[in-house]
């Protein structure tokens, strides 16, 4: 957890706006009072009294919320700054992460003060809005008070001193609540998954069978293996039982016992210790036994609550995504980028350390690095990155980066439709898969699918060069690769000329939200829309700002324009990393020195991987020179 991170008090809403759940902190909170009175003191009274108010009531605070609600728009506001933006509001401060960090007013009926509450940290999970107040220096309240009051705040001075960017990087709590806020998201929504650990398999069986399973990854669960467990427990309790009810604990809808054991156990006093919601439920259910305790001169660290016993290994997993948009445009250059995470589960006895060096760190290629917080990292160079760590229990994201795809992007080609009448469109495909890639990279499979939301498909022509095709009523799928027939040390070119027909156009009226449009605008389309609320989006706002004259978007389908301006492609790699990320296992350390076998995979897979219509119109980012 970030140093100094302190959370005051905690609410959690429903979607009528009213708190079902909250937690205030009074060690923390008499901290803010005390730190706010010494501040007092020291400038002679001339602190704003408005600091030194309580916390509000559950009621105070919901309809202070709701109050914001409606002045900004929607429950995440406005995020910039438009006609109706008052002074001191956040969409005033114009700055899209307000939409995150958020502040509202409370209003004392008793002495009729309105003070700021701020930094709030908003996180919405399921139908609930996650609210985290952490403690932050009275001087920092005061700076994001003036910025809230000046004329020329905002992205025309983000990142220099004075803006709210800059003040927020001052505020390491603010990270500390963000990982609170989606910590307690997950407890409430039951999403508790741990990141995927690939496993190969071993060659046992000999033949046809290895030669199958020797091809796949097998996903893998860590199974952390806790103390005995107390006299009371039944002493023949399977691991695997226990981690299942620790998670059932988590799933039940907004379980306030689990919510308030999950506090308690993860953040005594207010302050975050360790926000794993698998070692808190399972300390719930075990307890701690003395029969297996650590060394007397070796600290127990809080993420590893249990020491494993059994057969000694320990597996890496390099994940990574590749998001990319293809133009194929003269004037508009295509971007790929390549985000990735080191998984790692140790399942080593005691309390050992684990060195390793991460190979093809080069600058050209990595652009950023973060690690857990059991990490540290003495030794770096130009190409190489030494890491030690203690591990926890369980599967763990040891590192994540950002880089560039060192390799050219996995797939290339263009992506050409035009309307060649209101209810038909001819398109092309020319795509090169694996171009200048070798073994031992493998596409296990890949899939091209062109999204229609606001057509009603009803016939596709045409012949691929390579795969099959099909569709579904608003889409086009095709399977250029299939599972079990990878492509393997080659590339090849697959080509897919054809037409598409939809169903006929129905007209209907779209009434734009008045507050920012006061107009209606004529939107055609076979799909029946859902009546729209009088609540402004952001990003519907945004994007009309962008389109203009183009019709609305379909935020579900955020780039889809027109309703037919762009393919998906979705895709698997194994063999090796794309941003030439790799770890060496025959050089993995452990101290105490242990015999443990230690397994390495890697696997790649599309993210947003988008192939723009040539044809058609397309957003793009100026890039700097």
């Amino acid at each position: 957890m970030p140093t100094g991170c302190s959370i005051r008090a905690l609410w959690i809403l429903n979607s009528h706006d009213a708190v079902v759940f909250s937690r205030r902190f009074p060690v923390v909170e008499k901290q803010w009072r005390a730190a706010c009175k010494s501040e007092n003191e020291r400038n002679g009274g001339s602190v704003d009294s408005t600091a030194l108010q309580y916390l509000p009531s559950d009621s105070e605070l919901a309809s202070s919320f709701a109050e914001r609600k409606k002045r900004e728009g929607s429950v995440r506001g406005f995020g910039i700054r438009v006609s109706q933006s008052a002074e001191g509001s956040d969409s005033w401060v114009d700055d899209p992460v307000t939409r995150h960090v958020i502040s509202i007013y409370i209003n004392k009926e008793e002495t009729r003060e309105n003070y700021p509450l701020w930094p709030l940290i908003l996180h919405m999970k399921s139908q609930f809005c996650i609210l985290v107040l952490p403690l932050v220096e009275l001087g920092h309240l005061d700076s994001y008070k003036e910025i809230c009051k000046r004329s020329d705040c905002g992205n025309a001075v983000g990142g220099v001193d004075g803006s709210l960017s800059a003040l927020l990087l001052d505020l390491p709590s603010v990270t500390g609540a963000f990982m609170v806020a989606h910590a307690i998201g997950e407890i409430i929504s039951g999403d508790m998954a741990e990141p995927e650990v690939i496993v190969n398999a071993s060659p046992s069986m000999g033949g046809l069978l290895d030669s199958l399973t020797g091809s796949i990854g097998i996903s893998s669960r860590a199974k952390p293996v806790a103390a005995p467990v107390a006299s009371s427990t039944p002493s023949n309790t399977s691991v695997g039982a226990i981690s299942s009810d620790a998670m059932k604990i988590g799933s039940r809808p907004l379980d306030k016992d689990a919510l308030r054991t999950y506090i308690s156990s993860s953040m005594p006093f207010g302050t975050p210790l360790d926000l794993n919601a698998s070692n808190i439920f399972t300390i719930k259910l075990n307890g701690f036994s003395s029969a297996d305790l650590p060394p007397a001169d070796v600290k127990q660290p809080a993420w590893k609550p249990y020491l494993y016993k059994g057969k000694q290994k320990i597996l890496f997993t390099i994940h990574e995504t590749v998001a990319a948009a293809l133009y194929d445009r003269d004037e508009i250059p295509d971007s790929i980028s390549v985000s990735g995470q080191v998984n790692c589960r140790a399942e080593l006895e005691g309390l050992p350390d684990v060195s390793l060096p991460l190979t093809g760190l080069n600058s050209s290629r990595i652009e950023s690095l973060s690690f857990h917080p059991s990490a540290q990292v003495p030794e770096q160079g130009a190409d190489k990155q030494s890491v030690m760590f203690s591990p926890p229990l369980g599967n763990f994201v040891l590192m994540r980066y950002q880089g560039s795809c060192g390799l050219g992007p996995p797939i290339k080609g263009f992506y050409q439709l035009s309307m060649v009448s209101e209810d038909e469109g001819a398109f092309l495909f020319k795509l090169s898969l694996m171009e200048g890639y070798k073994a031992p990279l493998t596409m296990e499979f890949c899939t091209l699918t062109m999204p229609f939301p606001r057509r009603r498909v009803i016939a596709v022509d045409g012949t691929p060069s390579v795969g099959t095709i099909s569709n579904t009523e608003h889409s086009v799928e095709w399977k250029i690769l299939v599972s079990g027939r990878g492509l393997v040390g080659k590339s090849i070119e697959a080509t897919f000329p054809g037409t598409v027909k939809f169903a006929p156009w129905q007209s209907q009226r779209f009434l734009f939200r008045k507050s920012f449009f006061r107009s209606t605008a004529e939107e055609d389309s076979d799909v029946d829309t859902e009546p729209t609320n009088n609540m402004v989006n952001v990003e519907e706002y945004l994007m009309a700002k962008m389109t203009k004259d183009l019709p609305p978007v379909d935020l579900e389908e955020p780039f889809c324009w027109q309703a037919y301006n762009y393919a998906k492609v979705s895709f698997r790699i194994a063999g090796a990393s794309l941003s030439g990320i790799s770890i060496d296992p025959k050089s993995v350390s452990i101290y105490p020195s242990v015999k443990a076998p230690v397994e390495f995979s890697i696997q790649v897979t599309a993210g947003d991987y988008i192939l723009w219509n040539t044809l058609g119109k397309c957003p793009s980012v100026a890039m700097p020179k």
